[in-house]
């Protein structure tokens, strides 16, 4: 399986679509086998589920992102997470553990310096 995580840095971001890029993990049964960062290829509307699903990611898991991405995410049949926070790799263990839960919340307003929509 193929969870990729939108990430700044070693950390999920809490603006999909404005993340520096995404760390994909490659997870057998409950263990991870590899990790690589793939710059974000820029953000425009409904591009990044199509890039991700191109990749293999069968989950996105990001702190925020708006709800026509989710809604493309969805359609392709890839699980959102959102709502997550902290160290990348210690979230992907806990969606594999089965402790991570999403809030199920899209980005609808934008109080923050950039855009979490898509």
């Amino acid at each position: 399986m193929k969870i990729a995580v939108a990430s700044d840095g070693r950390n999920v971001s809490m603006h999909f679509g404005h993340c520096e890029g995404f760390t994909i993990f490659d997870v057998e049964g409950d263990k991870i086998i590899s990790a690589n960062f793939v710059e974000n290829p820029g953000h425009r509307p409904g591009y990044l589920p199509e890039f991700l699903r191109d990749k293999g990611v069968e989950c996105i898991i990001s702190g925020g992102m708006g709800s026509s991405a989710i809604d493309l995410f969805n359609s392709y049949g890839i699980d959102v997470i959102t709502g997550a926070s902290g160290d990348a790799e210690d979230v992907v263990k806990r969606y594999i553990d089965g402790t991570l839960i999403s809030t199920g919340s899209a980005c609808e307003k934008h109080e923050h310096e950039g855009h979490c929509e898509d």
